[in-house]
C-alpha cells in the first residue's frame, strides 16, 4: 500500500500496532500488536501477544486491544471501531471482532497459515454470520511481515515453523 497518509488513513494507526508489536519479544511473544480506533479515531485500546508473557492462550494483541477498548467505552459493543493489527487475525481474532461488532479490520501482513480475513478463511466476511466488517489488508504489510520474519529467523525450529503466524 501507499505510504502517503493522504492516501492511506490508516497509517498513524499502524505505526502504533507496529510499536506494540515490537515489544512483544521482550516476554518471548511473537512481534504482533493492535489498536483500537473510536470513530472518531481515538486509541481505545491497544495490545500486544502476551501468550508466553502470561501463559494464556487467548492473550493475543487483537483480543487484549478489543478487551481495553470494550472497558473504555463500557460495553462489549463496538460499532463504529476499527481494529488495526500487524497480522492478519486468526479464526478466534476473528471471531471475537465480528461478536465484537467492530465495523473495519485493518491488517498489515497476510498470514497464509492461519488468517482468517481472506488468506486462508474468511471468516470476517462469512455471509451466515449476522455483522460483516469491512477489511482492509495490506497495510504497511512489509514492515509487518519484517518484523515477523526477524523475529522466526533468530528463533530455533519450533511449533510456530518457519513462517509468521500465531496472531
Amino acid at each position: 500500500m501507499s505510504a502517503d497518509p493522504v492516501r492511506d488513513p490508516w497509517l498513524p494507526a499502524m505505526r502504533l500496532a507496529l510499536a506494540e508489536a515490537a515489544r512483544a519479544p521482550q516476554s518471548g511473544d511473537v512481534p504482533v500488536g493492535a489498536v483500537v480506533l473510536g470513530p472518531d479515531g481515538t486509541v481505545l485500546g491497544r495490545g500486544r501477544n502476551e501468550r508466553e508473557a502470561g501463559g494464556d492462550p487467548t492473550a493475543h494483541a487483537e483480543v487484549l486491544a478489543l478487551r481495553a477498548a470494550a472497558r473504555a467505552l463500557g460495553g462489549w459493543r463496538l460499532g463504529g471501531c476499527t481494529l488495526v493489527v500487524t497480522l492478519e487475525p486468526c479464526t478466534m481474532c476473528a471471531g471475537a471482532l465480528v461478536l465484537a461488532r467492530v465495523d473495519r479490520v485493518v491488517y498489515g501482513a497476510r498470514d497464509a497459515k492461519a488468517g482468517a480475513a481472506g488468506s486462508l478463511w474468511d471468516v470476517v466476511r462469512d455471509r451466515r454470520l449476522n455483522h460483516r466488517p469491512e477489511v482492509v489488508p495490506g497495510v504497511l504489510a512489509d514492515a509487518c511481515g519484517d518484523l515477523l520474519t526477524a523475529f522466526f529467523r533468530g528463533r530455533p525450529d519450533t511449533d510456530f515453523g518457519a513462517a509468521p503466524g500465531m496472531g
